[in-house]
């Protein structure tokens, strides 16, 4: 009875190694077959490939999007003005406050180009900038509807002007708004105002710079109103420097002190 009691005992060590079917966790780990390690390197593959392609996706539709949403939301916008006053008149077709306010606009056009409508929009202005907190906003907005406008009167922006800035070898986009003839003992030295916007379009810099040293590159004002606006991302591949453009603009004379 001894020798099989003896023969039937098991070292602590092969017991604590011993597989335990109630508990995989403690069981030892199998080795993973070649068709496993295959199916994962595929899983892997595809995710990669479905998260790509998804992500291009939505690189495409998003501009999109934003396009139909700020496009619809305008439309929606500008037909509210007459929707109404054609809905107490019993007409409901879609579009046709919308089409209203663009002939709206188009006669307010023609009307503030006369001397009758031009001189009421100036004293409506005038009302508009004696408000304490109105002024800066129409002031700012002014700014950039001036810098479009294409009447391109004294006050808009006249070209797009590359300068040296803020030191040699760095450049930065500005708009020339106008030119300055600076008497010094050598001579007189013509200048170009170029303003530099730091903050979009409503805040920034002025310098002035030697007509000779500024870079005048084949972009129309909405293309340089355009890049700064879009944080460069609308930046041509490609950037021409042009010859100067003779200006007709009136010049301020600035007087040497004496």
């Amino acid at each position: 009875m001894a020798e099989e009691k003896e023969s039937t005992s098991i070292p602590l060590s092969q017991a604590a190694e011993a597989v335990d079917p109630e508990d995989p966790a403690k069981s030892p780990p199998r080795p993973s077959s070649p068709t496993t390690s295959t199916r994962k390197a595929c899983c892997a593959v595809l995710q990669s490939w479905v998260s790509r392609k998804f992500m291009t996706g939505c690189v495409v539709l998003f501009p999109v999007a934003v396009t139909f949403f700020i496009t619809w939301w305008f439309i929606q916008f500008v037909d509210g003005f007459f929707s109404p006053l054609y809905a107490q008149l019993g007409i409901d077709i879609f579009g046709l406050g919308f089409l209203t306010s663009l002939v709206f606009i188009f006669l307010v056009g023609i009307f503030v180009s006369s001397w009758v409508g031009s001189t009421i929009f100036w004293v409506g202005e005038w009302f508009i900038k004696k408000m304490p907190f109105v002024r800066h906003i129409y002031s700012a907005s002014k700014q950039v509807s001036t810098a479009i406008s294409p009447d391109q009167n004294t006050t808009a922006f006249k070209e797009v002007a590359i300068i040296r800035h803020p030191r040699i070898g760095e450049y930065a986009f500005g708009f020339i708004t106008s030119t300055v003839v600076l008497q010094t003992d050598k001579g007189d030295e013509e200048l170009c105002s170029v303003y530099v916007p730091t903050n979009h379009l409503y805040i920034g810099d002025i310098f002035l710079v030697n007509s000779e040293e500024i870079i005048r590159p084949n972009l129309s004002i909405r293309e340089g109103i355009e890049i700064i606006v879009s944080g460069g991302m609308t930046m041509p591949q490609v950037i021409a420097s042009m010859e100067p453009i003779p200006r007709k603009s009136q010049n301020i004379r600035l007087n040497r002190m004496t």
